[in-house]
């Protein structure tokens, strides 16, 4: 049975620990059935299975509204990057400084050509993503200019997550994507880390805990620069995506700011 509240729970394994504390926030709990090769425990068993979670946060996302998801990294919000209402929400969510610019995240290597200018080799691309890794690019006419409007520049990931990779697809444009977290607090790596926001989110995707070696979350590369790369936030792929470039791709480290 589902019931009409400021927020939602949806989640994606089993029934999250606290069913109180949902109670007391008023929160909608969709539970998905538990991922095991048995099927549903019986025919009437109403939790929502994938498509339907799916369905559900596409629509909250198509009305302009702010979901909580879960990364290859950490939890983040995400809104569509194309709707200008949707990114106030979430600048006013995170309380965050207007300056501080939003990733976009997308499903497809393809994807990220429509919406960034590109500057390296296809298999580049191919060898970080879906994966742990925020690169940036300047972007393209195509993506709206209030998003990020003080930087030529945007970040743009494939997480290495099916649920977030099928909704971008679902969705059919960018995400734009930041850590489920007031501004400047700790990255979260579960649902109930963030229970202070849930009131103010439409839907909460729970997948669980997504461990604590991933809480630096995403490392954020410029790629911007021909023949060059500049780290801006090393996260937790940090190694493994320099050593990349530099030794498969050949790239120089730019350090001139």
């Amino acid at each position: 049975h589902q019931t009409t509240c400021c927020s939602g729970i949806v989640k994606l394994r089993s029934a999250y620990s606290s069913a109180t504390m949902c109670k007391e926030l008023k929160t909608n709990v969709l539970h998905l059935l538990p991922q095991t090769s048995n099927g549903p425990s019986a025919e009437h068993d109403s939790r929502p299975d994938g498509a339907e979670v799916l369905a559900a946060t596409v629509k909250a996302l198509k009305d302009g509204l702010v979901v909580a998801v879960p990364t290859d990294t950490i939890y983040g919000l995400a809104c569509l990057a194309q709707h200008h209402d949707a990114i106030k929400k979430v600048y006013d969510i995170k309380g965050r400084n207007g300056q501080k610019p939003l990733a976009i995240c997308v499903g497809e290597i393809q994807e990220i050509y429509k919406y960034c200018e590109v500057k390296v080799k296809e298999e580049l691309l191919a060898d970080l993503l879906p994966g742990p890794v925020t690169l940036v690019f300047e972007r393209s006419e195509v993506l709206n200019k209030d998003l990020n409007p003080f930087t030529p520049l945007v970040g743009v990931r494939i997480p290495d997550h099916g649920f977030l990779r099928r909704l971008c697809q679902m969705c059919e444009e960018p995400l734009a994507l930041t850590s489920a977290n007031i501004s400047s607090q700790t990255s979260t790596v579960a649902v109930h880390e963030f229970q202070d926001l849930w009131p103010r989110l439409a839907l909460v995707v729970d997948d669980g805990p997504i461990g604590d070696q991933n809480r630096l979350g995403s490392t954020v590369v410029d790629l911007s620069v021909l023949g060059k790369y500049r780290v801006i936030r090393p996260g937790c792929a940090f190694s493994s995506t320099v050593d990349l470039l530099q030794r498969k791709y050949g790239l120089c480290e730019d350090t001139i700011e």
